[in-house]
Protein backbone atom coordinates (compact mmCIF):
# COMPACT_ATOMS: atom_id res chain seq x y z
CA UNK A 1 0.00 0.00 0.00
CA UNK A 2 1.26 3.48 -0.58
CA UNK A 3 0.16 6.20 1.02
CA UNK A 4 0.09 10.28 0.00
CA UNK A 5 -0.99 13.55 1.90
CA UNK A 6 -1.28 16.52 -0.33
CA UNK A 7 -1.82 19.98 1.90
CA UNK A 8 -2.40 22.94 0.17
CA UNK A 9 -1.10 25.50 2.86
CA UNK A 10 -3.85 27.93 3.79
CA UNK A 11 -6.62 26.56 1.16
CA UNK A 12 -9.59 27.14 3.55
CA UNK A 13 -10.90 30.66 4.39
CA UNK A 14 -14.43 32.20 5.00
CA UNK A 15 -17.22 32.85 3.16
CA UNK A 16 -16.85 35.91 1.05
CA UNK A 17 -18.89 38.50 -0.50
CA UNK A 18 -17.20 39.54 -3.57
CA UNK A 19 -17.44 35.24 -4.38
CA UNK A 20 -21.24 35.42 -3.86
CA UNK A 21 -20.84 34.96 0.25
CA UNK A 22 -19.16 31.52 -1.24
CA UNK A 23 -15.28 30.63 -0.33
CA UNK A 24 -12.18 30.37 -2.50
CA UNK A 25 -12.42 26.68 -2.46
CA UNK A 26 -16.26 26.80 -3.42
CA UNK A 27 -15.69 28.85 -6.17
CA UNK A 28 -12.27 27.59 -7.48
CA UNK A 29 -12.32 24.77 -10.14
CA UNK A 30 -10.57 21.75 -8.71
CA UNK A 31 -11.78 18.40 -10.64
CA UNK A 32 -9.26 16.66 -8.82
CA UNK A 33 -9.87 17.44 -5.15
CA UNK A 34 -13.57 17.13 -6.06
CA UNK A 35 -12.43 13.54 -7.38
CA UNK A 36 -10.93 12.18 -3.83
CA UNK A 37 -13.89 13.65 -1.89
CA UNK A 38 -16.92 12.23 -4.12
CA UNK A 39 -15.33 8.88 -4.15
CA UNK A 40 -13.97 8.77 -0.87
CA UNK A 41 -14.74 9.55 3.04
CA UNK A 42 -15.02 13.09 4.05
CA UNK A 43 -14.69 15.18 7.47
CA UNK A 44 -13.15 18.28 9.23
CA UNK A 45 -10.05 18.17 11.34
CA UNK A 46 -8.76 20.38 14.24
CA UNK A 47 -5.19 21.06 13.29
CA UNK A 48 -4.23 23.45 16.00
CA UNK A 49 -5.17 22.26 19.63
CA UNK A 50 -6.92 25.17 21.55
CA UNK A 51 -4.69 27.73 22.57
CA UNK A 52 -1.63 27.41 20.64
CA UNK A 53 -0.51 29.33 17.46
CA UNK A 54 -1.60 28.43 14.42
CA UNK A 55 1.45 28.24 12.68
CA UNK A 56 1.83 25.33 9.89
CA UNK A 57 4.56 23.75 11.93
CA UNK A 58 2.31 22.80 14.33
CA UNK A 59 -0.87 21.94 12.39
CA UNK A 60 1.59 19.70 10.14
CA UNK A 61 2.77 18.14 13.36
CA UNK A 62 -0.75 17.19 14.35
CA UNK A 63 -1.30 16.23 10.59
CA UNK A 64 1.70 14.10 10.68
CA UNK A 65 0.33 11.94 14.40
CA UNK A 66 2.44 13.82 16.80
CA UNK A 67 0.38 15.94 19.79
CA UNK A 68 1.67 19.04 19.23
CA UNK A 69 0.71 19.93 23.11
CA UNK A 70 3.46 16.62 23.67
CA UNK A 71 6.04 17.68 20.97
CA UNK A 72 6.51 21.33 19.31
CA UNK A 73 9.57 22.86 20.38
CA UNK A 74 8.96 26.32 18.70
CA UNK A 75 9.70 27.23 15.39
CA UNK A 76 12.86 27.83 15.27
CA UNK A 77 14.41 24.66 16.32
CA UNK A 78 12.43 22.95 13.54
CA UNK A 79 13.84 25.34 11.08
CA UNK A 80 17.42 24.99 12.37
CA UNK A 81 16.71 20.97 12.03
CA UNK A 82 16.17 21.46 8.09
CA UNK A 83 19.24 24.08 7.90
CA UNK A 84 21.63 21.06 9.49
CA UNK A 85 21.96 23.39 11.92
CA UNK A 86 22.77 21.99 15.56
CA UNK A 87 22.04 23.09 18.91
CA UNK A 88 23.87 22.90 22.02
CA UNK A 89 23.12 23.45 25.16
CA UNK A 90 21.53 26.10 26.34
CA UNK A 91 20.79 27.40 23.17
CA UNK A 92 17.65 28.63 21.70
CA UNK A 93 16.76 28.99 17.81
CA UNK A 94 14.51 31.48 16.43
CA UNK A 95 13.21 32.05 12.96
CA UNK A 96 13.92 35.52 11.59
CA UNK A 97 12.32 37.28 9.16
CA UNK A 98 13.58 39.92 6.81
CA UNK A 99 10.56 42.42 7.04
CA UNK A 100 10.69 46.16 5.68
CA UNK A 101 9.78 49.17 8.26
CA UNK A 102 8.67 52.18 7.38
CA UNK A 103 8.14 55.70 9.66
CA UNK A 104 7.85 52.99 12.42
CA UNK A 105 5.27 50.93 10.87
CA UNK A 106 6.01 47.10 9.98
CA UNK A 107 4.59 47.23 6.45
CA UNK A 108 5.92 43.91 4.92
CA UNK A 109 6.43 40.74 6.64
CA UNK A 110 8.44 39.50 3.69
CA UNK A 111 10.18 42.28 2.61
CA UNK A 112 8.40 41.79 -0.87
CA UNK A 113 9.25 38.53 -0.82
CA UNK A 114 13.01 39.69 -1.24
CA UNK A 115 15.20 36.45 -3.18
CA UNK A 116 17.19 34.54 -1.37
CA UNK A 117 20.44 35.83 -3.20
CA UNK A 118 19.83 39.11 -2.29
CA UNK A 119 18.68 37.72 1.51
CA UNK A 120 21.43 35.77 2.10
CA UNK A 121 24.28 39.01 1.59
CA UNK A 122 22.21 40.87 3.90
CA UNK A 123 22.04 37.90 7.01
CA UNK A 124 25.80 37.34 6.68
CA UNK A 125 26.11 40.90 6.82
CA UNK A 126 24.52 41.10 9.91
CA UNK A 127 26.41 38.03 11.28
CA UNK A 128 29.58 40.04 10.86
CA UNK A 129 27.80 42.90 12.60
CA UNK A 130 25.84 42.15 15.35
CA UNK A 131 27.67 41.06 18.35
CA UNK A 132 25.66 40.23 21.74
CA UNK A 133 26.32 35.90 21.29
CA UNK A 134 23.64 36.40 18.08
CA UNK A 135 24.53 34.03 15.38
CA UNK A 136 22.61 34.37 11.75
CA UNK A 137 22.08 31.67 9.37
CA UNK A 138 20.59 32.51 5.90
CA UNK A 139 17.92 30.25 4.58
CA UNK A 140 15.32 30.97 1.88
CA UNK A 141 13.71 34.11 0.78
CA UNK A 142 13.12 36.31 3.84
CA UNK A 143 12.72 33.11 6.18
CA UNK A 144 16.08 32.78 7.98
CA UNK A 145 17.75 31.53 11.87
CA UNK A 146 19.05 33.34 14.76
CA UNK A 147 20.59 30.98 17.66
CA UNK A 148 21.11 32.73 20.77
CA UNK A 149 22.27 31.26 24.48
CA UNK A 150 19.04 31.33 26.35
CA UNK A 151 15.91 33.86 26.34
CA UNK A 152 13.70 31.01 25.67
CA UNK A 153 11.20 32.82 27.86
CA UNK A 154 10.64 35.91 25.61
CA UNK A 155 7.40 36.51 24.22
CA UNK A 156 7.32 37.43 20.66
CA UNK A 157 4.98 38.40 18.35
CA UNK A 158 4.43 36.60 14.81
CA UNK A 159 4.92 39.36 11.64
CA UNK A 160 2.17 38.42 10.44
CA UNK A 161 0.25 39.81 12.93
CA UNK A 162 1.91 43.33 13.09
CA UNK A 163 1.52 44.49 9.35
CA UNK A 164 0.40 47.92 9.69
CA UNK A 165 1.20 48.68 13.22
CA UNK A 166 3.59 50.24 15.63
CA UNK A 167 7.11 48.32 15.93
CA UNK A 168 7.78 49.41 18.95
CA UNK A 169 4.39 48.50 20.65
CA UNK A 170 4.92 44.88 19.43
CA UNK A 171 8.55 43.87 20.12
CA UNK A 172 9.77 41.26 22.38
CA UNK A 173 8.47 41.15 25.82
CA UNK A 174 10.04 39.21 28.85
CA UNK A 175 13.30 38.09 30.97
CA UNK A 176 16.31 38.83 28.24
CA UNK A 177 13.80 40.78 25.72
CA UNK A 178 16.42 43.90 26.31
CA UNK A 179 18.91 41.46 23.73
CA UNK A 180 16.33 41.13 21.48
CA UNK A 181 15.08 44.16 20.59
CA UNK A 182 18.57 46.09 20.64
CA UNK A 183 19.21 43.40 18.31
CA UNK A 184 16.62 44.30 15.74
CA UNK A 185 16.80 48.10 16.42
CA UNK A 186 20.42 48.09 15.84
CA UNK A 187 19.65 45.91 12.63
CA UNK A 188 17.65 49.16 11.04
CA UNK A 189 21.21 50.40 11.10
CA UNK A 190 23.15 48.03 9.67
CA UNK A 191 20.38 47.20 6.57
CA UNK A 192 18.47 50.20 5.64
CA UNK A 193 21.47 51.69 3.60
CA UNK A 194 22.76 48.23 2.45
CA UNK A 195 23.67 48.64 -1.43
CA UNK A 196 21.01 45.90 -1.45
CA UNK A 197 18.51 47.73 -0.30
CA UNK A 198 19.05 50.82 -2.39
CA UNK A 199 18.52 48.42 -5.10
CA UNK A 200 15.72 47.22 -4.35
CA UNK A 201 14.54 50.78 -3.59
CA UNK A 202 15.44 51.65 -6.91
CA UNK A 203 13.62 49.11 -8.63
CA UNK A 204 10.30 49.74 -6.90
CA UNK A 205 10.62 47.08 -4.38
CA UNK A 206 10.48 47.00 -0.16
CA UNK A 207 13.97 46.89 1.15
CA UNK A 208 14.29 44.55 3.95
CA UNK A 209 15.57 46.79 6.36
CA UNK A 210 14.64 44.75 9.49
CA UNK A 211 14.85 41.42 11.41
CA UNK A 212 12.27 39.85 13.08
CA UNK A 213 12.82 36.83 15.28
CA UNK A 214 10.02 34.68 16.66
CA UNK A 215 8.94 31.03 16.87
CA UNK A 216 11.81 30.44 19.59
CA UNK A 217 12.93 27.05 21.00
CA UNK A 218 15.50 24.09 22.02
CA UNK A 219 16.33 21.20 20.47
CA UNK A 220 13.21 18.54 19.89
CA UNK A 221 12.70 15.27 20.85
CA UNK A 222 10.22 13.20 18.89
CA UNK A 223 9.70 9.51 18.27
CA UNK A 224 10.52 8.30 14.41
CA UNK A 225 7.97 8.32 11.98
CA UNK A 226 8.22 4.35 10.86
CA UNK A 227 8.15 3.56 14.66
CA UNK A 228 4.56 4.90 15.09
CA UNK A 229 3.28 3.94 12.18
CA UNK A 230 5.31 1.38 10.47
CA UNK A 231 6.29 3.40 6.97
CA UNK A 232 9.08 4.52 5.77
CA UNK A 233 8.10 8.14 4.20
CA UNK A 234 9.62 11.50 2.72
CA UNK A 235 8.78 14.91 2.81
CA UNK A 236 8.69 17.34 -0.31
CA UNK A 237 8.29 21.26 0.92
CA UNK A 238 9.64 24.52 -0.08
CA UNK A 239 10.06 25.69 3.71
CA UNK A 240 12.16 25.16 5.98
CA UNK A 241 9.85 24.30 9.16
CA UNK A 242 8.06 21.74 7.31
CA UNK A 243 11.50 19.79 6.21
CA UNK A 244 12.77 20.39 9.79
CA UNK A 245 10.24 18.58 11.13
CA UNK A 246 10.32 15.90 8.27
CA UNK A 247 13.89 15.25 9.13
CA UNK A 248 13.25 15.67 13.40
CA UNK A 249 10.23 12.40 12.95
CA UNK A 250 13.34 10.47 9.96
CA UNK A 251 11.39 11.25 7.20
CA UNK A 252 13.76 11.47 4.00
CA UNK A 253 13.69 15.34 3.05
CA UNK A 254 13.77 15.55 -0.56
CA UNK A 255 15.34 18.34 -2.48
CA UNK A 256 12.70 19.85 -5.56
CA UNK A 257 14.34 22.19 -8.43
CA UNK A 258 12.20 25.43 -8.86
CA UNK A 259 10.41 24.69 -5.10
CA UNK A 260 10.06 28.53 -4.05
CA UNK A 261 7.85 28.53 -1.27
CA UNK A 262 5.81 31.09 -3.16
CA UNK A 263 2.78 31.68 -6.04
CA UNK A 264 5.64 30.52 -8.88
CA UNK A 265 6.83 27.50 -6.80
CA UNK A 266 7.31 24.23 -9.22
CA UNK A 267 4.26 22.47 -8.71
CA UNK A 268 4.76 19.34 -11.43
CA UNK A 269 7.99 19.26 -9.95
CA UNK A 270 6.53 18.81 -6.39
CA UNK A 271 4.38 15.70 -8.02
CA UNK A 272 6.65 14.26 -10.03
CA UNK A 273 9.39 13.89 -7.06
CA UNK A 274 6.63 12.23 -4.92
CA UNK A 275 5.57 9.92 -7.10
CA UNK A 276 9.27 9.05 -7.57
CA UNK A 277 9.87 8.77 -3.92
CA UNK A 278 7.37 6.03 -3.59
CA UNK A 279 9.63 3.27 -5.69
CA UNK A 280 11.43 2.41 -2.85
CA UNK A 281 9.29 4.22 -0.07
CA UNK A 282 5.67 3.63 0.75
CA UNK A 283 4.33 7.27 2.25
CA UNK A 284 5.18 10.85 0.83
CA UNK A 285 4.23 14.13 2.73
CA UNK A 286 3.96 17.12 -0.07
CA UNK A 287 3.26 20.20 1.17
CA UNK A 288 2.48 23.28 -1.25
CA UNK A 289 2.98 26.91 0.54
CA UNK A 290 1.43 29.31 -2.62
CA UNK A 291 -2.06 29.92 -1.18
CA UNK A 292 -1.17 30.42 2.18
CA UNK A 293 1.34 33.23 0.43
CA UNK A 294 -1.95 34.98 -1.47
CA UNK A 295 -3.89 34.91 1.95
CA UNK A 296 -1.63 36.83 3.40
CA UNK A 297 -1.15 38.80 0.54
CA UNK A 298 -5.47 39.43 0.96
CA UNK A 299 -5.27 38.48 -2.58
CA UNK A 300 -8.70 36.29 -3.22
CA UNK A 301 -7.52 35.92 -7.29
CA UNK A 302 -4.26 34.98 -6.66
CA UNK A 303 -5.78 32.75 -3.92
CA UNK A 304 -8.26 30.70 -6.10
CA UNK A 305 -5.19 30.54 -8.97
CA UNK A 306 -3.01 29.07 -6.32
CA UNK A 307 -5.29 26.39 -5.22
CA UNK A 308 -6.29 25.87 -9.09
CA UNK A 309 -2.78 25.34 -9.60
CA UNK A 310 -2.40 22.78 -6.56
CA UNK A 311 -5.39 21.11 -7.68
CA UNK A 312 -4.29 20.51 -11.58
CA UNK A 313 -0.42 20.55 -11.39
CA UNK A 314 0.05 18.56 -8.01
CA UNK A 315 -3.36 16.56 -7.12
CA UNK A 316 -3.87 15.65 -10.78
CA UNK A 317 -0.80 14.63 -11.44
CA UNK A 318 -0.26 12.39 -8.37
CA UNK A 319 -3.46 10.96 -8.63
CA UNK A 320 -2.56 10.15 -12.05
CA UNK A 321 1.18 8.77 -11.16
CA UNK A 322 -0.77 6.38 -8.43
CA UNK A 323 -2.71 4.29 -10.96
CA UNK A 324 0.33 1.90 -11.56
CA UNK A 325 -0.51 0.75 -7.69
CA UNK A 326 -2.96 -2.07 -6.84
CA UNK A 327 -3.38 0.01 -3.77
CA UNK A 328 -3.00 3.37 -2.63
CA UNK A 329 -4.79 5.92 -0.73
CA UNK A 330 -4.44 9.61 -0.74
CA UNK A 331 -5.50 12.41 1.20
CA UNK A 332 -6.02 15.92 0.44
CA UNK A 333 -6.49 19.08 3.01
CA UNK A 334 -5.57 22.33 3.85
CA UNK A 335 -2.99 22.56 6.97
CA UNK A 336 -4.99 25.53 8.45
CA UNK A 337 -6.85 28.59 6.81
CA UNK A 338 -5.79 32.19 5.40
CA UNK A 339 -8.81 33.50 5.53
CA UNK A 340 -8.27 36.46 3.00
CA UNK A 341 -10.16 39.00 5.61
CA UNK A 342 -7.75 38.31 8.63
CA UNK A 343 -4.34 38.00 6.21
CA UNK A 344 -3.35 35.24 8.70
CA UNK A 345 -3.96 32.05 10.25
CA UNK A 346 -7.01 30.96 12.27
CA UNK A 347 -7.51 28.21 14.42
CA UNK A 348 -10.88 26.75 12.68
CA UNK A 349 -11.58 23.65 11.32
CA UNK A 350 -10.17 22.44 8.45
CA UNK A 351 -11.87 19.66 5.60
CA UNK A 352 -10.04 16.53 4.53
CA UNK A 353 -10.83 14.04 2.00
CA UNK A 354 -9.55 10.59 1.86
CA UNK A 355 -9.91 8.25 -1.28
CA UNK A 356 -8.84 4.90 -2.11
CA UNK A 357 -9.84 3.12 -5.46
CA UNK A 358 -10.80 0.05 -3.35
CA UNK A 359 -13.07 1.58 -0.42
CA UNK A 360 -16.39 2.92 -0.50
CA UNK A 361 -17.69 6.75 -0.78
CA UNK A 362 -19.67 8.88 1.57
CA UNK A 363 -22.07 11.39 -0.21
CA UNK A 364 -20.24 14.10 -0.52
CA UNK A 365 -19.69 15.50 -3.58
CA UNK A 366 -17.08 18.68 -3.80
CA UNK A 367 -14.28 19.29 -1.44
CA UNK A 368 -14.57 22.46 0.33
CA UNK A 369 -15.02 23.37 3.98
CA UNK A 370 -19.11 23.35 3.96
CA UNK A 371 -19.29 19.70 1.97
CA UNK A 372 -16.73 18.52 4.11
CA UNK A 373 -19.00 18.83 7.19
CA UNK A 374 -21.45 16.55 5.73
CA UNK A 375 -18.48 13.70 5.46
CA UNK A 376 -19.14 9.86 7.19
CA UNK A 377 -15.76 10.75 8.97
CA UNK A 378 -17.23 13.63 10.89
CA UNK A 379 -15.00 16.21 13.17
CA UNK A 380 -11.69 14.74 14.28
CA UNK A 381 -8.80 15.81 16.50
CA UNK A 382 -5.61 16.83 14.33
CA UNK A 383 -3.54 14.10 16.13
CA UNK A 384 -5.56 11.14 15.98
CA UNK A 385 -5.77 12.27 11.88
CA UNK A 386 -3.00 10.06 10.67
CA UNK A 387 -3.55 7.21 12.60
CA UNK A 388 -7.13 7.31 10.65
CA UNK A 389 -5.48 7.70 7.11
CA UNK A 390 -2.88 4.72 7.85
CA UNK A 391 -4.85 2.20 9.73
CA UNK A 392 -8.12 3.28 9.59
CA UNK A 393 -8.74 4.49 13.21
CA UNK A 394 -8.89 6.44 15.45
CA UNK A 395 -8.00 5.86 19.38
Amino acid sequence: MKYVVLVGDGMADYPLEELGNKTPLQVAHTPNMDFIASNGKNGIVRTVPSGMIPGSDVASLSILGYDPRKYYPGRGPLEAASMGVSLHKGEVAFRCNLVTVKDGVLVDYSAGHISSEEARILIEYLDEKLDGGAHFYPGVSYRHLLVLKGYEDVTCVLPHEVVGYSVEEHLPKGRGAEILRRLMRESIHFLDGHKVNVERRRRGKNPANMIWPWGQGRSPNMPPFEEKFGLRGSVIAAVDVIKGIGRCIGLRVIEVPGATGYLDTNYEGKADYALRSLADRNFCFVHVEAPDEAGHSGDVRAKIKAIENFDEKVVGRVLKGLKKYEEYRIMVLPDHPTPIPVRTHTSDEVPFAIYSPNETADDVKAFDELSARRGSLGAIEGKELMRLFIKGEVV
